[in-house]
């Protein structure tokens, strides 16, 4: 049986990727999925990941993000791609190397070991990034102060977008960047002429 295609979307809060992780996924007949929290472990540690109100390490957070990971790859991701199934994905592991190593400062290169292990040869035929302006996600972005991310403050969102495009050039080959700010259509146009490309099972 033919593996599935796995396709991955990444960017920093407010960039949209969420909104259109879903309708690419719909629009294949994909199998949806997203991190932290897709599975009945993940939701417990995401409960934990997102309360500002927990002191937490940035190492801690690492580590729990990559427990949500390892699970959820070999309980969901994994089965649904041996099933022949595609899988549209809302944040991988670029978001743990941005958010925790690049945006928290965790080693990187102690993160990328512990990556290995979380998702082992389980990766992306493709990352798409929506890269978008600090202060355009700034005016879109609801602050929830009760979330451990939406309530931090611009400089470490700036490192995150920064690390996002610094690995995007590492893995220029299999990553696209798109321009977030720009209207949902014309994102959706981009989005859409890219993964023309690629053999989906359905869609």
């Amino acid at each position: 049986m033919r593996r599935g295609l796995f396709v991955v979307f990444e960017g920093i809060d407010a960039s949209g990727k969420s909104t259109q992780a879903r309708r690419v996924a719909a629009l294949h007949a994909a199998h949806f999925a997203f991190e932290p929290g897709d599975s009945t472990l993940g939701a417990d540690l995401r409960r934990w990941l997102l309360d500002a109100s927990l002191h937490m390490e940035p190492e801690t957070e690492a580590l729990l993000m990559l427990s949500d990971r390892s699970h959820h790859v070999r309980s969901v991701i994994e089965p649904a791609l041996e099933r022949g199934r595609d899988v549209v994905l809302d944040r991988y592991f670029a978001s743990t190397l941005a958010y925790q190593g690049y945006g928290r400062g965790v080693d990187l290169e102690e993160l990328r070991v512990a990556t290995q292990l979380a998702i082992g040869t389980c990766m992306p035929d493709l990352t798409i990034l929506l890269d978008i302006d600090l202060d355009v996600a700034n005016e879109r972005r609801e602050r929830d102060a009760k979330d451990r991310f939406e309530s931090a403050d611009l400089d470490f969102h700036a490192r995150v977008r920064d690390g996002y495009l610094e690995l995007a050039r590492t893995y220029a080959d299999a990553w696209f960047i798109v321009d977030g700010s720009k209207g949902e259509d014309e994102v959706a146009a981009a989005i859409d002429e890219r993964l023309s490309h690629l053999s989906w099972s359905h869609g």
